[in-house]
């Protein structure tokens, strides 16, 4: 339901207002808001990865709050990716059911991946940083692409490809360090 509700959004793109001489559509307006909103959210994230931690005492905060909070940023997370999939998909194929059978193949990946990909996250801090920095250029983008300014996919690509390759060199050079013990690595 959610990827035939995103499908009408992704569609109308007619303008509701204009702003500085820009026609806003309902499309424009979620994908700005929903790229300030990873902005905001990996910034945040960054900061708390950065100073070590939340700032609040576990003991103290209320589980009920803190899980409906985490539901909520999820679902916003996920409309968000999935509203910018779904407009790729909508100029890919312009069937339902070609889309739903993809974004469950998709799926079905992820729930499989998880659990391995999540534990190599924690055991590797510097990848988990790369991730958040991936939200932050994917917010700017999303943003951008809201106000009508179009970044080619494969530049974003590119750019995150290179860094994962980077950081995956750097990967190695820390684990061979580790394996003869060099100091400082």
């Amino acid at each position: 339901m959610l990827l035939v509700m995103l499908a009408f959004l992704a569609r109308m793109e007619r303008d509701l207002f204009v702003l500085f001489g820009m026609g806003i559509s309902i499309r424009d307006l979620v994908l700005i808001l929903g790229g300030a909103f990873l902005l905001v959210k990996g910034a945040l994230e960054i900061r708390d990865l950065i100073s070590g931690g939340e700032d609040e005492d576990p003991r103290t905060t209320k589980t009920s709050s803190v899980f409906w909070v985490v539901i909520a940023q999820i679902a916003v997370i996920d409309i968000v990716f999935s509203l910018d999939s779904v407009i790729t998909a909508v100029g890919m194929a312009s069937h339902i059911p070609i889309m739903v059978f993809a974004i469950l193949l998709a799926v079905a990946i992820m729930l499989l991946a998880a659990n391995p990909l999540g534990a190599f996250i924690d055991a590797n801090p510097t990848v988990k940083m790369l991730a958040l920095t991936f939200i932050l250029l994917i917010g700017v983008v999303l943003i951008l692409d809201g106000f009508g300014v179009h970044v080619p996919k494969p530049y974003v690509y590119f750019a995150m490809g290179f860094s994962v390759l980077v950081e995956w060199l750097n990967l190695l050079m820390r684990r061979k360090a580790k394996e003869h013990h060099i100091p400082g690595a």
